[in-house]
C-alpha cells in the first residue's frame, strides 16, 4: 500500500505540489490524471525520491519513505517506470531486464541461475520480449520498449509500481497494445499508480482515479463516478 499525505515539493524556488494526497491500496490500479503542468510527474518523482519533498508524508506499507534517497526507496520495493521509458539502448533486452533485478540478485556466483525464474515470469507476461531477448533494446519499437521498461521494474519484485505516461509518443495502435499490457500487469495484483494523458483509457483500466490541478488533487472517485461528473466531462471527456 502507498499513502501520500499533504505533499509539497518543487524545483528551486518554484513550488509545484501544494498539498497533494492520494492512496494506492493493495491489488488496485489508481490513475492520476490532469492537464499538462498540473504536477503529476512531479508527484511521481517525489514519491520515488528523485525530488525531495518540502512538506508532507509518503508511506510505503505504513513506513515513511519521504526524504529518503531514490536508491533506498527502490530497495524498499517501489519501482518507477519513468516517462520516456529510458531503456539502455546499446544493451540487449535481457541485460536490461537483469539490471532491474540487480539489487536483490547475487553479485557474483549464482546470478544468472537466481535470475532465471524471474526472467521466465517476465517473458510469460510479455512473450515478445522473449523473442527479442538478444536484440539491442534501442532497436525495439516504442511499444516494445515500454514492455521492456515495465518488465525491468517487475524484475525488482516491487511492492508498488509507478508508471508515468506509458502511451506518450506512441501511435494509437501501439498505445492500445501498451494498455493491453497494463491490463495484464494489473492481473498480477501488484499495486499500480498510473499517470496518463489518455483520460478515457485511464478510466477504462483503473479502479480509482485522482484528478490533479495546480499541484493538488481537486476531485477523486471511481471511474464510474468521474464519468458522471460535469467538471470531468467538460475538461477531459467532452
Amino acid at each position: 500500500m502507498l499513502i501520500v499525505k499533504n505533499l509539497h515539493a518543487g524545483y528551486g524556488s518554484s513550488e509545484v505540489l501544494i498539498g497533494a494526497s492520494l492512496e494506492v491500496k493493495t491489488g488496485t490500479l489508481v490513475a492520476l490524471i490532469g492537464p499538462n503542468g498540473a504536477g503529476k510527474t512531479t508527484t511521481m518523482r517525489t514519491i520515488s525520491g528523485i525530488v525531495k519533498p518540502t512538506k508532507g508524508q509518503v508511506l510505503l506499507d505504513n513506513k515513511p519513505i519521504h526524504g529518503m534517497d531514490a536508491s533506498n526507496i527502490a530497495r524498499l520495493g517501489l519501482a518507477h517506470v519513468p516517462e520516456g521509458r529510458r531503456v539502455f539502448g546499446p544493451l540487449s533486452v535481457e541485460d536490461n531486464l537483469l539490471l532491474g533485478g540487480y539489487r536483490r540478485l547475487p553479485r557474483f556466483f549464482g546470478f544468472h541461475k537466481k535470475a532465471g525464474p524471474d526472467l521466465d515470469r517476465v517473458y510469460e507476461l510479455f512473450p515478445r520480449l522473449r523473442e527479442r531477448r538478444r536484440q539491442a533494446a534501442g532497436t525495439l519499437s516504442g511499444g516494445e520498449q515500454q514492455m521492456l521498461a515495465i518488465g525491468r521494474a517487475l524484475m525488482a519484485e516491487p511492492k508498488v509500481i509507478l508508471m508515468d505516461e506509458p502511451s506518450m509518443g506512441l501511435a494509437p495502435v501501439i498505445a492500445e497494445e501498451v494498455f493491453a499490457t497494463i491490463t495484464r500487469l494489473k492481473k498480477t495484483g501488484i499495486p499500480l499508480l498510473l499517470v496518463e494523458q489518455m483520460t478515457r483509457k485511464a478510466l477504462e483500466v483503473s479502479d480509482y482515479v485522482y484528478v490533479m490541478e495546480h499541484g493538488r488533487v481537486v476531485i477523486h472517485g471511481t471511474p464510474d463516478e468521474l464519468r458522471k461528473d460535469d467538471c470531468v466531462i467538460a475538461a477531459y471527456l467532452g
